[in-house]
């Protein structure tokens, strides 16, 4: 069995993140790694259609080993999902698996349409609005609704799906974007039920995408633990990282190569901390996404935060992650505020930013290099 992982999206709602979407870390892996491990033993060769930052996804590609052929095929000018499988199409046969490169699912989920053959992944979901929408007919689908203001169910389509090459017969029109979408060639398929698909959309779907990961972690200590630290639960610790004395980490948490953590500072559980991190006196961190070679000063708190890399975190940072008012938390990417549906969302960091001594983050906040040192983000 083959799969198409579909990677070559720019990724612009992940703004003020800049990675490559398969690229960005989520339980110490890129998406793209833990795609790739949780198909081993399912597929036999994995074909990666990329485009935007195709230089980083292939270097990193080269520098790993997984347990099946990895064929890397360009898609050259972003035309839509379906012009994206038209450039696998010269390497596929009978029939293959089509997935996102940065949404996750679980191994189980992607066994079953395996065994359902030609097939749709579906998952219900509370906000319909959101995604594409499957209009069915005992089991079998007969038409996907994008993004409707009545939608037909509360099934959304996962992006995952079984085909086979009687898929490329379809005539497929351009949409109301101007892109050829994989989802206009689909009628047909039977219809099976997720049972955990993650999106990633937005940065803060990083968080959900990072806990879910998490459940599964197993303890792996491989750097140097000092007396006087607390390790509690499942907690990874890469090679070359120093826990110093009084660090008191409660797991499910990931932390990265040749970091430094401590002393007397504690890590809550749901934490993920790339490589080259430093987390200092006092600092106290809740179910986080960090990326690699952050410096996190003395006396700060951040909870359920996203941060890029190369960031420097001044001393007494405080990113609140609760409204007063306990409602559900706005973000405004790119000048757009939305609702994240997160009752508890702290800050957005984009890579390269410092912020100054005693800065004040109120919830949902984005900070970007332009965003002042030491100021209150309001």
């Amino acid at each position: 069995m083959q799969a198409v992982i579909l990677a070559a999206g720019k990724g612009t709602r992940m703004a003020p993140l800049e990675t490559p979407k398969p690229l960005l870390k989520v339980a110490g892996k890129p998406f793209l790694q833990h795609t790739l491990e949780r198909l081993e033993g399912l597929a036999t060769e994995a074909v990666i259609v990329v485009g935007h930052g195709q230089e980083l996804v292939r270097a990193f590609l080269e520098s790993q080993r997984f347990r099946l052929k990895i064929t890397v095929v360009e898609q050259a000018v972003p035309k839509g999902t379906w012009d994206a499988l038209q450039a696998a199409r010269p390497h596929l046969r009978e029939r293959f698996l089509v997935m996102n490169g940065d949404d996750l699912y679980p191994r189980a989920d992607i066994a079953a349409c395996l065994r359902a053959g030609p097939s749709i992944l579906v998952q219900e979901v509370a906000d319909p609005s959101r995604f594409g929408v499957i209009e069915e007919r005992g089991g079998v689908l007969q038409r996907i609704h994008e993004k409707p203001l009545r939608a037909p169910s509360s099934l959304a389509n996962t992006g995952l799906c079984v085909l086979d090459q009687q898929v490329f017969n379809q005539q497929v029109r351009p949409s109301r974007r101007g892109e050829l979408e994989l989802v206009d060639a689909l009628a047909g398929l039977r219809v099976v039920r997720a049972t955990g698909w993650v999106p990633v959309g937005y940065p803060w779907d990083l968080l959900l995408a990072n806990e879910w990961l998490l459940r599964s972690l197993r303890r792996r200590v491989e750097g140097k633990v000092e007396r006087g630290a607390t390790l509690l639960s499942q907690v990874v610790v890469g090679k070359g990282t120093l826990i110093r004395a009084g660090a008191y980490i409660e797991g499910p948490v990931v932390v990265g190569r040749d970091c430094i953590i401590g002393p007397n500072c504690y890590i809550r559980p749901g934490t993920s901390i790339g490589d080259g991190c430093k987390v200092g006196n006092a600092v106290e961190l809740k179910n986080c996404v960090i990326g690699d070679h952050v410096s996190i000063g003395h006396l700060s708190y951040l909870g359920d935060s996203v941060l890029g890399d190369n960031i420097n975190i001044g001393a007494g940072t405080i990113a609140a992650n609760l409204r007063h008012d306990g409602k559900p938390i706005q973000a405004r990417p790119q000048g757009r505020l939305l609702e994240t549906g997160r009752r508890k969302l702290g800050c957005i960091i984009a890579s390269g930013v410092h912020t100054g001594i005693h800065t004040s983050i109120y919830p949902g906040r984005i900070l970007t290099q332009d965003t002042l040192p030491g100021q209150t983000v309001r």
